[in-house]
């Protein structure tokens, strides 16, 4: 069985949320969380780990064409690295899975461009939580 997983779209300044459902055959675009501080996006995803009772975090790196790991991934990877360790003050363990997001923000902007038809400020506001599901979405495809 597919464990619950909540996917992060992590960006500047916002990170897509989705979450698989419950027998792990859908993603589902949950939020777009704006953030000030690190501090905030980690207690903020610490309450949707614990309100959708996610047995694991998928998070987008966001590699380079030839699959490497540039400047974006690293800061990317510590982002993790970081939640990871607030979440185990939290007495949180749960594992954490990296995956290629390379194009997920573009596909979703290509669908939300082309299929929803909305302008550029209400895709700002969907694209990241779109992104995330697309995110999760390749990931349980590749593992089911």
């Amino acid at each position: 069985m597919f464990p619950r997983t909540l996917a992060l779209d992590h960006g500047e300044k916002r990170i897509g949320i989705a979450v698989s459902d419950l027998l792990g055959f859908t993603a589902q675009g949950v939020a777009t969380l704006e953030y000030k501080s690190q501090e905030e996006a980690f207690r903020r995803i610490f309450e949707f780990l614990k309100e959708y009772e996610a047995k694991q975090i998928l998070i987008g790196l966001p590699l380079d064409g030839e699959g490497e790991e540039g400047k974006q991934a690293k800061k990317v990877r510590r982002f993790g690295e970081d939640l990871q360790k607030y979440l185990v003050q939290q007495k949180m363990e749960i594992p954490m899975v990296w995956w290629d997001e390379s194009l997920t923000t573009q596909e979703a902007e290509e669908i939300l461009i082309g299929e929803a038809d909305l302008s550029r400020k209400k895709r700002k506001k969907v694209i990241d939580k779109m992104a995330a599901t697309l995110l999760l979405k390749s990931y349980m495809e590749a593992h089911c």
